[in-house]
């Protein structure tokens, strides 16, 4: 998958994950064996597509230097996988995770600003 793809696509998962952590209550027991394997399975192709993203945008932003920095990138991968992890163990209060969906999507919507304009 592209770059911009991989980009419009986290950040639909990013919307999706919002919507369950507002709409679910935390799991009863942190320790259960079905929800942890819900969870990875629900989560793990997410990881997989931010793996991509994270040494596709790297490489972007070192060889197109404009408003983007490779820790950001770095940073917004973190963030990402906090948000995978605060979702379904709702384990942060709201505005925490509010703070770490913001900063993810700014990230993502500027890196697809930075790919559109080397496109035209």
């Amino acid at each position: 998958m592209e770059l911009y793809q991989l980009t419009e696509e986290l950040s639909k998962e990013l919307d999706t994950l919002l919507t369950y952590y507002e709409t679910h209550e935390p799991p009863q027991d942190l320790r259960d064996k079905e929800f942890f394997l819900m969870v990875k399975k629900a989560t793990n192709p997410i990881y997989e597509m931010l793996q991509d993203w994270e040494l596709q945008a790297l490489d972007f932003v070192k060889n197109h230097k404009k408003n983007l920095h490779p820790h950001q990138i770095v940073s917004t991968k973190e963030n990402m996988e906090l948000l995978l992890m605060h979702t379904y163990y709702i384990d942060v209060k709201r505005k925490r995770y509010m703070e770490l969906n913001f900063s993810v999507h700014y990230i993502f919507g500027i890196l697809l600003t930075e790919l559109e304009e080397k496109e035209n």
